[in-house]
């Protein structure tokens, strides 16, 4: 399989450049590329370049050869709402989603999150699964880089405006009154938005605000699925209906 590395910098026929640090010493260290071997580049706009690696020490030079236009993005654009769990739950999560076709990931604050983060600590976890997006883009094919946004408190979350044709799903337990199953809806004509509590769940107050602002409980079957599941679950079935599965 010929290696897969994300540049952060637009790429431009002809162009030799130079790889970042990070997937420099990957490539030196853990793939022993040698010079001349074969690549594959991209910038995350859309489309990826065929190149020529150059090491150079610690360093790692790639010419830009022929461009392809091929996405591997799916149908339907999902964005996950995933209420963030605790430890290191939300770093599978992002890696999974974008392994899968998730187009957006909002890390949102409930009541319940056992997690909390501000200011720096904030920038760097996001800079963290951002990362994460663009390791899980280089290895399952994708060439658009999906968005992690900064942490937001639910409210302000549920304050911004609905999408034209936008659907909004929150995953709540079978027993909810009124809670729709996928395979009985018809494909969406717009976006899709997933929204998934923490650990321990959403609590009532926070349902009735969702369901104010526009999102429609959906069942995911008799099972209760753990808050790092249900999002990666969901979002399979969502690709497996309507999708290029």
């Amino acid at each position: 399989m010929i290696s897969r590395f994300h540049c952060p910098f637009p790429l431009h026929p002809g162009a030799t450049v130079q790889l970042p640090d990070e997937a420099a010493h990957h490539a030196l260290k853990v793939l022993r590329v040698a010079e001349g071997d074969a690549a594959i580049l991209f910038d995350g706009r859309g489309g990826q370049w065929s190149a020529t690696l150059h090491p150079a020490g610690k360093r790692l030079r790639a010419t830009l050869n022929a461009f392809d236009a091929q996405d591997h993005e799916p149908p339907v654009a999902v964005t996950l709402a995933q209420c963030l769990p605790s430890g290191d739950k939300m770093d599978y999560v992002v890696q999974k989603a974008v392994e899968l076709g998730v187009s957006r990931v909002i890390a949102i604050a409930a009541k319940r999150s056992v997690v909390r983060l501000s200011g720096e600590r904030m920038e760097r976890r996001v800079t963290h699964w951002q990362n994460i997006a663009v390791a899980a883009c280089e290895q399952s094919g994708r060439n658009h880089v999906p968005q992690i946004t900064g942490i937001v408190d639910l409210p302000q979350y549920l304050a911004q405006v609905q999408g034209d044709n936008e659907q909004r799903w929150i995953c709540l337990p079978e027993d909810t009154p009124g809670a729709i199953r996928l395979r009985d809806q018809v494909p969406p004509d717009g976006s899709v938005t997933l929204f998934i509590g923490p650990e321990g769940g959403f609590e009532e107050g926070e349902v009735l605000a969702a369901r104010a602002a526009g999102f429609v409980p959906l069942r995911l079957g008799s099972r209760i699925l753990r808050t790092e599941t249900a999002g990666p679950a969901a979002l399979a079935a969502i690709l497996a209906l309507w999708g290029d599965w």
